[in-house]
């Protein structure tokens, strides 16, 4: 058996559900659903989409994840039933933030809806933080001065593309980038991405390419900030001034 089948059994279960009512519900045969739940057939994709909404659990966690081992209740539930993020407190109730570490990037991309993987992240608590889910993701490059590779940006969970504002700065998870941490600016149904440092040009990703976005809550250094630091800045600033400057002269020959 595969485990959609043991999930959506156990599903039915958990509820009292009988096989028939299920059955009438989703407007299927109960032979059919039985195929389903002994795993010797599998839902098409517009079945699978209203089974998922029927037992208000995303599809990556119905074919992906053993919900028998999953606190279902103790998931948050997002709109259009697109992920259930599982969150964890301490003893006064307040939400852990999880680390991301560096190692565990590359393996976010595909455990960023797996509870276990989840789970087994390193956790911290900062008092100052409350009112939202909140995770702390690693800083690579430099394309987001002052902020230097090593440090961790702590991102506010963003439920809706709506409520991303023009200008501020987002943790984003795409399908084809991964982690970035980005300005953003909406443009229609897509998101323009700007680096705050100028030699990386800013680009589109279109919303339906997104999977997560984060707005940035704090962020925490691991090395320290010394004063030569800027004057770098501020001499890659000038080159880039100067390498523009001479693009635009080329220009007018």
């Amino acid at each position: 058996m595969s485990l959609f089948s043991d999930n959506i059994k156990y599903l039915r279960g958990k509820k009292s559900l009988t096989q028939k009512g299920v059955a009438d519900d989703l407007a299927i045969t109960r032979a059919r659903l039985l195929k389903y739940e002994d795993g010797t057939s599998q839902p098409p994709i517009e079945l699978l989409k209203k089974i998922s909404n029927y037992y208000h659990v995303s599809i990556d966690l119905l074919v992906s994840v053993d919900l028998r081992k999953v606190a279902i209740d103790d998931l948050l539930k997002l709109d259009d039933n697109r992920i259930l993020l599982p969150i964890t407190v301490d003893s006064q109730g307040e939400n852990f933030i999880e680390i991301v570490p560096h190692k565990a990037r590359a393996g976010y991309m595909s455990g960023y809806a797996d509870p276990e993987f989840i789970e087994n992240l390193q956790q911290i608590s900062l008092p100052f933080l409350s009112n939202g889910k909140f995770r702390a993701f690693p800083v690579e490059g430099d394309s987001m001065p002052p902020h230097k590779e090593g440090s961790f940006i702590v991102g506010k969970y963003v439920e809706k593309l709506g409520e991303v504002m023009d200008g501020k700065t987002y943790i984003l998870l795409t399908r084809n980038d991964g982690i970035v941490y980005k300005r953003l600016n909406k443009n229609g149904r897509n998101l323009t991405l700007q680096s705050d440092n100028s030699i990386y040009k800013p680009y589109e990703v279109k919303a339906s390419d997104i999977l997560e976005i984060w707005e940035y809550a704090c962020s925490i250094a691991t090395k320290e900030f010394l004063p030569d630091d800027m004057g770098v800045e501020n001499l890659k600033d000038m080159l880039r001034e100067m390498r523009n400057d001479i693009v635009e002269m080329k220009s007018r020959l």
